[in-house]
């Protein structure tokens, strides 16, 4: 499986298909892992981050969530298939899981989110799952994480969704992940509102023209404007030094 590094962070070069394949090895291979959904906020987030790029170095999977990603790759010596965004992958994965009778649990969103996700997984698709939670959590608190883990293992789960959003969800696959193997983790974000209904997803055109920011912006202005119109214009600096550094080979 090639591998593609975009600033810091490692993509790997996979259709959605192959990705789905690879979700499906990892949890039937049962040596635990986790699989993370990079887009430009989390190439541009990894830079001044050595503890998040560590992580990123670490994943059993890493596919692109965002079309810029898709797009600047194209530039590159090694371009990227396709998007495969953690909100796509979800209800795929959920069926996947329904006919091989993973255990799936849902951990993260806003109160409720999770409790009523799961409702909707078990009625649409016959998903088994084994629990939800929608902590409030501080990376940093050892304590609240290893509860946390005690809870997931006390599950049993064989797959686990994420959904704290980026760096918090990565972070804490990565503290929890030795201690609930052999259960797979999957950074989802907001997909556990946008399966329970909570938050409305951008139209299918907007996603794929790379307008899903505008739309969520739109929805959510006071918290993203931030992340969309300060933040995430860093990455064309650190794509071109990427650039620069793949024509020199």
């Amino acid at each position: 499986m090639q591998r593609l590094t975009i600033g810091k962070v490692p993509v790997d070069v996979v259709t959605f298909h192959q990705a789905m394949d690879r979700i499906e090895a990892l949890v039937e291979a049962k040596q635990g892992g986790f699989v993370v959904t990079p887009n430009i906020d989390h190439v541009v987030n990894v830079e001044d981050d050595a503890a998040f790029e560590r992580i990123y170095t670490r994943a059993s999977l890493s596919v692109a969530d965002g079309m810029p990603l898709v797009w600047a790759s194209k530039l590159l010596s090694t371009p990227l298939p396709e998007r495969v965004a953690g909100s796509d992958l979800l209800e795929p994965v959920l069926q996947l899981a329904a006919r091989k009778g993973w255990r799936v649990y849902f951990l993260g969103a806003g109160p409720g989110v999770a409790e009523k996700a799961a409702q909707v997984a078990k009625e649409r698709f016959g998903t088994n799952v084994v629990g939800f939670d929608g902590p409030m959590v501080k990376v940093d608190d050892q304590a609240q994480l290893s509860r946390i883990a005690d809870q997931l293992v006390a599950a049993k789960p064989d797959l686990i969704m994420m959904a704290f959003g980026a760096p918090k969800q990565e972070f804490l696959m990565d503290a929890v992940a030795e201690r609930v193997k052999p259960a797979v983790m999957l950074g989802i974000g907001a997909s556990l509102d946008f399966l329970a209904g909570t938050v409305k997803r951008a139209p299918a055109v907007m996603r794929k023209t790379g307008l899903e920011w505008l739309y969520r912006l739109s929805q959510e202005p006071g918290r993203l404007w931030r992340r969309y119109l300060i933040n995430d214009p860093k990455f064309v600096v650190i794509f071109l030094r990427t650039l620069k550094k793949d024509r020199l080979g």
